[in-house]
């Protein structure tokens, strides 16, 4: 009993991801906003930069990079200092 009862989980489960995969976007195909649009028309003439990326993650986004490159530094040192070699 216990078995069938999970190959029945198991098939529901599998037909619950089919169904997820087919009613999904096609892959490589988000749908697009209005800001995606923006920053591709202007990102050029308000920053100064031809990598429409670039200028989203160091001028639009540059507080939060800032933020996240933080937190990694403090990652980086918490890890070293836990992992060092104590003398004594």
């Amino acid at each position: 009993m216990r078995r069938w009862l999970f190959f029945a989980a198991l098939l529901v489960l599998a037909g619950y991801l089919l169904a997820g995969a087919v009613w999904l976007r096609p892959f490589g195909a988000p749908k697009r906003a209005e800001m995606d649009l923006y920053f591709i028309a202007n990102a050029q003439k308000e920053v100064a930069a031809n990598n429409v990326v670039t200028a989203i993650v160091f001028d639009y986004r540059g507080f939060d990079t800032l933020g996240e490159a933080t937190v990694l530094l403090g990652a980086v040192v918490g890890t070293a200092l836990i992992l060092r070699k104590v003398k004594g």
